[in-house]
């Protein structure tokens, strides 16, 4: 029908013959030019009422002039009938056939696009989706700004629910990416603190064992210790604050930091009572007074000098002095206490000789020390037996001595010089501090010098060398007033809007940030004096627990809203429909989001449970869809079969086998199908109802060519034809029987013998004059033809008809079937 429809629009110039039979019986031009006008006006008034793609598409090759051609194809959109242009002009209108292929071109590629962006859409939403349920957290952060920055490209172009899906995985990735920096920062402050625990340990222990080897003729600076004390103490406060610290390590702290306080107040007991040890120390043993010997066992109470620390030259006097009168005791017990100073002294002496073996001075010295305090608990009977023994090894400890003294004076001499090269140099104060410290250890470490010219010289390069670090410890002294001054600020501020806070109107996000900034810069507030901040470090903690209350009201507030909403995602896993339930459970992610403040910890065991839910949601819809698809591609082999079947039937068949093959496509369910396969189906049965049309409208012009025979012939039975055909005969005016079949010539776009021409000219004129012609529809045509045939066949029976013009009719006839 479609090749019918192009003839009726047929108005372009006619072939060769036919321009010489019309130049022989039509009348002159100007009637001829009139009617190519009135026909390229119609054209033009087709074009400006904005026809429809199939009248567009015909124009576009059967229009009479190149500007119309080219206007109608100018309008054209769709794609099928761009192709069908294409093909026909191809070879007749290289204008038409280039706007008309550029057009094609552009649709192509705005498919090809459009399935790019798609692919990529779906790419980057399963990507999103991935990354949300990955375990892989290496480059997490760097491989999601990926995905956002590739977004952002499509984004104009995704569909409403592809860009929440896409959301909803993205936000799922910044809540796990913000949980990973959080366990990050969490992991690197606990081991900050650790490092910090471990140095201060390290510190203090170190500390108390240069204190175990000091020399006894001086005493540790008092000022260095007290600093120490604090700066260490306030280190521990910071690095086991909101952490867990282990009992041993706790344990070994509180010992170590035990053992240097005991230190300290022996020190401080000793500097406060100097003068009285003095004093006391003057007095001989005989010339000492009950009230003096009182006076030392007190000071020695009071001054409790720690056990494993070396006690200092000035309290050797005090505690010979302290010794009470010896009580009478009974001679069994004086024999058992002389056997077992005896012993003891042996056991001494015995070490002595060891130590002198391996040249230890240091260990010797104290041994032999030790040695004469057990000999002088000796009665003369039992000491005589170690007088020459104790003599060698005295002459021993002294030659040991000399070895030691030559042996170590040039190490001296080096440490000294490099005290008094380290004094003139410029350094940092705390490595110009730490190394002085470092020669003063040597220095201990060679046992010390009995030469008091060698020690003065290190002791004053020393004191030179240290005096710039006591500038710099001065200021630091005031940077830790100014950090006190600084935390007291923070208090200040702090409980002005504690005070000051509404709290039913409050934003808690901006709270829960106050908190954090509080705390973080009274962290960088550091380091301060710890007596001192006693009373602040009070007051701040007294305020964040103000200001904490609050906020864990409105955390477990929250909290318990989310639980509730655990709840009901964890009923919705088997609520039916799905569709209902999916619904919810995205609305309940919105409200989740809405949701405020709430405990870390507590806040991701919800989180957990509520997307454990919604997983479990939508994998039933995963779940559906698979077996979806797996309905669809069972659905699609058997329809494929049956299409098989369908497209193995010819249009040229008989219309039984025809019917046959549409009826089997008609019982296929379109809804199980995929699109692919429906469309070829719906295709198929398109061709299976044109080829049906087809058939049946070759059979119906078979009977009418009958009926026009039957006439010619003169047997047509008028009670064979039609209901229908007086009521069509009667919608056309009187025609003669030539007039019927020059006009369905017209209309089957067959040409009409030359004599025949000008009253084919004629009617044609006359049809456009009533509106038909080139704008005249297939289905109006054909309905045409069957009036004119109507017509003929109901003529009078004494009008005999003309065998030739019946012939001719019948022509016009088959010129429709082939079309």
């Amino acid at each position: 029908m479609a090749a019918f429809l192009q003839k009726l629009f047929k108005s372009r110039k006619p072939s060769a013959p036919d321009r010489k039979a019309q130049a022989r019986i039509q009348p002159p031009a100007e009637p001829v030019e009139d009617t190519r006008a009135q026909l390229r006006e119609e054209q033009l008034q087709v074009l400006q009422a904005g026809p429809t793609q199939k009248v567009a598409a015909s124009l576009a090759i059967e229009g009479l002039t190149a500007d119309t051609r080219l206007r109608a194809a100018g309008l054209l959109q769709d794609a099928e009938l761009l192709q069908q242009v294409q093909k026909q002009a191809k070879n007749r209108d290289k204008s038409v056939y280039q706007v008309v292929r550029q057009k094609l071109q552009v649709i192509r590629d705005e498919q090809a696009h459009k399935e790019a962006v798609s692919a990529t859409i779906s790419a980057l939403t399963r990507n999103a989706k991935d990354q949300a349920k990955s375990d892989d957290t290496k480059l997490y952060e760097a491989r999601l700004e990926t995905l956002l920055n590739q977004w952002a490209k499509v984004e104009p172009e995704a569909t409403p629910d592809q860009l929440s899906e896409f959301l909803e995985s993205v936000h799922l990735c910044r809540e796990r990416l913000s949980d990973l920096k959080a366990a990050q920062a969490a992991e690197e402050l606990q081991r900050e603190q650790q490092l910090q625990r471990e140095e201060t340990l390290e510190l203090i222990a170190r500390t108390l064992d240069d204190l175990r080897s000091q020399p006894t003729e001086a005493l540790a600076s008092l000022a260095s210790l007290d600093a120490l004390q604090k700066t260490q103490e306030n280190r521990w406060l910071e690095a086991t604050r909101d952490t867990q610290v282990e009992k041993q390590q706790q344990k070994a702290y509180e010992t170590s930091m035990m053992a240097l306080r005991n230190y300290m107040s022996a020190v401080r007991h000793i500097s406060q009572a100097k003068e009285t040890l003095h004093a006391l120390s003057a007095l001989a043993d005989e010339d000492a007074n009950p009230e003096d010997r009182e006076q030392a066992s007190t000071l020695i109470k009071e001054i409790n000098w720690p056990e494993g620390f070396p006690a200092p030259d000035l309290l050797a006097p005090l505690y010979k002095l302290a010794k009470k009168p010896k009580a009478p005791v009974k001679k069994n017990d004086d024999q058992k206490q002389q056997q077992a100073a005896t012993e003891s002294l042996k056991a001494t002496l015995n070490q002595l000789e060891e130590a002198l073996e391996a040249k230890q001075l240091k260990e010797s010295r104290h041994l032999l020390k030790t040695a004469q305090q057990y000999l002088k608990t000796l009665d003369h009977r039992n000491s005589k037996t170690f007088q020459a023994r104790i003599q060698l090894l005295t002459g021993q400890l002294r030659e040991l001595t000399d070895w030691q003294g030559f042996a170590t004076e040039p190490k001296q001499i080096a440490l000294c010089e490099q005290m008094e090269y380290l004094a003139e140099q410029s350094m940092e104060p705390e490595a110009k501090s730490e190394r002085i410290k470092e020669l003063q250890k040597e220095w201990r470490e060679l046992g010390g010098s009995s030469d008091r010219t060698m020690w003065t010289r290190f002791k004053q390069a020393s004191d030179k060398a240290y005096e710039p670090c006591k500038t710099y410890f001065k200021a630091k002294s005031g940077l830790k007033q100014a950090n006190l001054e600084k935390r007291k600020t923070i208090c200040a501020e702090l409980e002005h809007f504690v005070n000051g806070a509404d709290w039913s109107t409050i934003d808690w996000k901006a709270v829960e940030h106050i908190l954090q900034a509080a705390r973080q810069e009274w962290k960088s507030a550091w380091p301060v004096e710890f007596r001192d901040n006693r009373q602040v470090q009070k007051q701040f903690d007294e305020l964040l627990k103000k200001l904490e209350a609050p906020i864990d009201d409105e955390r477990r507030k929250n909290e318990a809203l989310k639980v509730a909403i655990v709840e009901q995602a964890q009923a919705l896993i088997s609520h039916e429909p799905l569709q209902e339930a999916m619904s919810k459970a995205k609305a309940l992610q919105t409200d989740w989001k809405a949701i405020g403040i709430t405990r870390h910890r507590e806040d991701r065991k919800l989180w957990q449970a509520f997307r454990k839910a919604c997983d479990d949601i939508f994998a039933r819809r995963d779940s559906e869809r698979s077996e979806q698809q797996r309905a669809t591609q069972e659905a699609d082999t058997a329809a494929e079969a049956m299409l098989e079947q369908a497209l193995s039937v010819d249009s040229g068949q008989d219309i039984y086998a025809l019917e046959q093959a549409l009826t089997l496509l008609r019982s296929l369910d379109a809804t199980q199908t995929s699109a692919a396969v429906t469309e070829k189906i719906q295709k198929e049965k398109q061709r299976l109802n044109q080829a049906i049309a087809a058939q049946r409208l070759k059979a119906g012009i078979a009977e009418w060519q009958a009926l026009i025979l039957a006439r010619a012939e003169g047997d047509l039975d008028s009670g064979a034809l039609p209901d229908k055909w007086p009521q069509l005969a009667e919608s056309l005016p009187e025609l003669d029987d030539h007039e019927i079949v020059i006009r369905a010539e017209i209309l089957s776009g067959i040409p009409s013998p030359e004599v025949d021409q000008k009253r084919r000219m004629e009617i044609q004129v006359q049809r456009l004059a009533e509106g038909m012609g080139s704008s005249e529809k297939a289905d109006s045509a054909l309905r045409s033809v069957e009036s004119l045939v109507a017509s003929w066949c109901l003529k009078a029976p004494d009008k005999a008809a003309d065998p030739a013009l019946a012939e001719r009719l019948n022509k016009a006839l088959d010129a429709l079937i082939i079309s």
